[in-house]
């Protein structure tokens, strides 16, 4: 995390909507949200503007939630950064493959603003207490 700029969180996901619902969400004087329409875009992103969390819809095209997690963790730079899976699914069993696939954490759409909230601040909290 850098403690000289904003705070960047990367919105991934190909519904614009949903793009849009979480900016509205995320996005504060102290943080922007930057945006990517499918997995290729979203590697990228992280690549270029080195966010301090992602939130990764699962379902998207070119590359799949879980390709860009691999992708992304299998750079050094990228390792611990922390990303939240966001997916419509919400069948038993989805969260576990989720978290054992090394997302750090399970967004359920339709996402609750609050939820969104508490586990983005508990994540960011997390990584400046790591640094």
């Amino acid at each position: 995390m850098r403690w000289d700029a904003m705070e960047r969180i990367l919105v991934v996901d190909d519904n614009a909507a949903s793009r849009d619902l979480l900016r509205a969400v995320l996005e504060t004087p102290d943080r922007t949200v930057l945006e990517a329409a499918n997995g290729r875009e979203a590697v990228e992103r992280i690549l270029e503007h080195a966010p301090d969390l992602v939130l990764l819809d699962i379902e998207l095209p070119f590359l799949d939630g879980f390709g860009v997690l691999r992708e992304i963790r299998s750079d050094p730079r990228f390792a611990r950064l922390p990303v939240l899976a966001v997916t419509a699914n919400a069948m038993q069993g989805v969260r576990e493959k989720v978290l054992d696939a090394g997302f750090d954490g399970y967004v359920v759409k339709p996402i609750r603003a609050s939820a969104v909230r508490k586990q983005v601040t508990e994540l960011l909290e997390s990584v400046r207490r790591q640094a």
